[in-house]
């Protein structure tokens, strides 16, 4: 008999699957959610509102400290190695100021990690802007050409640390091909990946899927917590994946399942 794989982020659903069936091609969620995914959400959202392992202010408490993040969390229906259905996680950008925990698959790309070149980077970056603010302090017409030699080393640095940000974002589809972000989007006529590309939850959960060898049966993603001033979306509920950011990524991971 063959060992059975287990896997510390594929989540088996509680609730009875026997009466709902199984997508023949896998769904995206658009304008409602599969009720495969409405049974994973409701698991995943029972976590959030009792669990105690990290501290996030999604808004939703007044006793709540720090600044009110709302999040977009996901989940992604597969079916595992070992030929059950259950779902895996993920939430966007960071959580509780960290990219990796527990029930959530993890990044990408980890850009947090201790000593990365993100850091130094940023180091590097927060030093050039010291260097002009001491020198637009002295507000001599002698420095007037060093600040602005000092702004565009800082431009060209950015730039070039942000390029090296999206090379190392790369994703699979199902046949284990692979692309970085830059090759992405310059295939669809992007000049640049737009900034936190590769951070939403239905990419993170999609390459944990591939990587893992579990079949995409269907996904969807709901807001948590107070929506930001700048957009409409409400507490629990479903959304579509962004166009701007995630499209471009889909056409490239999704190729030969959707």
């Amino acid at each position: 008999m063959p060992k059975l794989i287990s896997d510390p982020f594929f989540t088996i659903i509680k609730a009875g699957i026997s009466g709902i069936s199984i997508p023949d091609h896998f769904d995206l969620m658009i304008e409602k959610p599969h009720p495969l995914c409405l049974l994973a959400a409701n698991q995943l959202q029972d976590y959030l509102n009792n669990q105690s392992d990290w501290v996030h202010n999604f808004g939703l408490d007044r006793q709540s400290a720090g600044t009110i993040i709302g999040k977009m969390f996901g989940v992604l229906v597969v079916r595992n190695q070992n030929q059950e259905v259950g779902f895996l996680a993920a939430f966007s950008g960071k959580l509780a100021g960290r990219n990796q925990h527990t029930h959530f698959v993890p990044p990408v790309f980890d850009l947090l990690t201790e000593n990365s070149f993100l850091n130094v980077g940023m180091e590097a970056l927060t030093k050039m802007n010291e260097e002009i603010k001491d020198l637009e302090e002295q507000e001599t017409p002698q420095t007037d050409p060093q600040i602005l030699q000092l702004k565009k080393a800082r431009k060209a640095y950015s730039v070039a640390l942000q390029n090296r940000i999206f090379e190392h974002y790369h994703f699979l589809n199902q046949a284990g091909e692979e692309k970085n972000l830059i090759e992405i989007f310059q295939n669809i006529g992007y000049k640049n990946p737009p900034a936190g590309a590769g951070e939403c939850a239905a990419p993170k959960l999609l390459q944990y899927a591939f990587q893992h060898n579990m079949k995409p049966i269907a996904m969807a993603e709901f807001w948590w917590g107070q929506s930001p001033k700048s957009n409409f979306w409400k507490h629990g509920h479903f959304y579509p994946c962004c166009k701007e950011k995630c499209e471009p990524i889909f056409k490239h991971m999704l190729a030969g399942i959707a």
